[in-house]
């Protein structure tokens, strides 16, 4: 059956709109100065799939937050000591920059001193961080804001040479995701280093974390829209000296996270720790847990269960645990913990951990929730055959390297 004449004109009219646009993918400059705030917030608003934000050179001052809801844009800067939004003039206790579209690509430049998370992307799936330096400045301090790079609810999530210092959270968060790579970046005097939350097929490698309260992060919390997290590999990083006094807000998940701890696994299944440096962390360089408050989730499983920990070169750590009765369990091993520590909690006939080379101790809680004091330590040892994790299935999506590459 053929078209009408006038609806196909109108169609074909349409189409070439489409071609038209795609082949005239704007640059929108955007300089810093009079009027930054308007002028950027505008630029975010008005750009269409395609077009590049470009900011320039120097500081923009800010007093609010910023936020993007179209797809397909890429907000650059001239390089994340080049370009900086400054936030330290903010009105609100929102976002930096919040980002709620697909296919959005963010890179080279900075965010200062947000009274509230640093950038946020929000069922922002494909989303690509590049070159990226979040930091608060001064001592880190609880009222800084909690996350610094926080992609959550998103499928496809890449983090590529980005810095982040002074969350008073998690310095580098993926939440409630699948599809993820966090590498090549530095994670510095943070609560957490890098988090993995409630979220699959995760790579964390190549990141150097140092000077945080805890180093890596991979946690299963319950009363989450997007339940069970797992499948995710920790290799390749440098994780040293994480040693600054958590200064979380007392009440959040992270304010328990002891301060030392290099990688730290709670209540996860199916976590691969190998072919890391593991370097003075204090309390234990692998620490793994299970969840240790009440809940009332149903979908909860509070254990952690087939986590391998495998070749890692480890040196010193263990020597100053920040656990209820640590001290004594320094003392009766000789003035040092071994390296992988597990506190002995997981449902019976289930595959716990491994450590495939480390020396490692299980601490045998006698329940949930109670401290190193009532433990009755004894050699790690597995008790069942562990799940491994599907390698083929861990990282971003391959399409996103093409736009780490332009």
């Amino acid at each position: 059956m053929r078209m009408p004449e006038k609806k196909l004109a109108v169609a074909g009219a349409l189409a070439l709109a489409a071609i038209s646009h795609l082949a005239v993918a704007r640059t929108i400059a955007v300089a810093p100065g009079d009027g930054a705030q308007g002028r950027l917030q505008e630029a975010l608003i008005t750009a269409h799939p395609g077009d590049v934000v470009e900011l320039g050179a120097g500081r923009f001052a800010l007093d609010d937050g910023l936020s993007l809801d179209v797809d397909g844009v890429t907000v650059k800067g001239a390089g994340m000591y080049a370009t900086v939004l400054d936030f330290a003039g903010q009105k609100g206790a929102g976002e930096g920059l919040l980002v709620t579209s697909d296919d959005v690509t963010l890179r080279d430049f900075a965010v200062e001193d947000a009274h509230g998370d640093g950038i946020k992307s929000k069922g922002a799936d494909r989303v690509v961080y590049r070159r990226v330096r979040v930091t608060w400045s001064g001592a880190p301090k609880e009222t800084n804001g909690a996350y610094g790079i926080y992609p959550v609810q998103s499928t496809g999530v890449l983090i590529d040479g980005c810095v982040v210092r002074g969350a008073s959270d998690a310095g580098i968060y993926v939440g409630q995701s699948k599809d993820i790579t966090v590498r090549h970046s530095i994670a510095r005097e943070n609560v957490a280093g890098i988090e993995i939350e409630n979220s699959r097929n995760a790579l964390v490698t190549a990141n150097m974390v140092t000077g945080n309260a805890g180093g890596i992060l991979v946690f299963d919390l319950p009363g989450l829209p997007v339940m069970g997290g797992g499948n995710t590999v920790i290799e390749n990083n440098l994780v040293v000296a994480n040693d600054t006094p958590n200064f979380a807000p007392k009440g959040n998940i992270v304010a328990g996270v002891p301060r030392g701890t290099g990688v730290m696994v709670m209540a996860n299944d199916g976590v691969l720790v190998e072919h890391n440096t593991l370097e003075n962390n204090p309390t234990a360089q692998v620490l793994v847990v299970a969840y240790p408050k009440a809940f009332e989730d149903k979908r909860y499983n509070p254990y952690p269960r087939n986590v391998v920990v495998g070749d890692n070169l480890v040196r010193g750590g263990g020597d100053d645990p920040q656990l209820p009765g640590g001290a004594q369990l320094k003392a009766a091993l000789g003035g040092a913990l071994p390296p992988v520590l597990w506190d002995g909690l997981g449902k019976p006939g289930e595959a716990l951990m491994v450590a495939a080379s480390l020396p490692g101790l299980s601490l045998n809680l006698p329940a949930q929730g109670a401290s190193a004091e009532a433990a009755r330590p004894s050699p790690l040892k597995l008790t069942a055959p562990v799940k491994r994790v599907d390698r083929a299935s861990v990282g971003a999506p391959a399409a996103l390297e093409a736009r780490i590459a332009r």
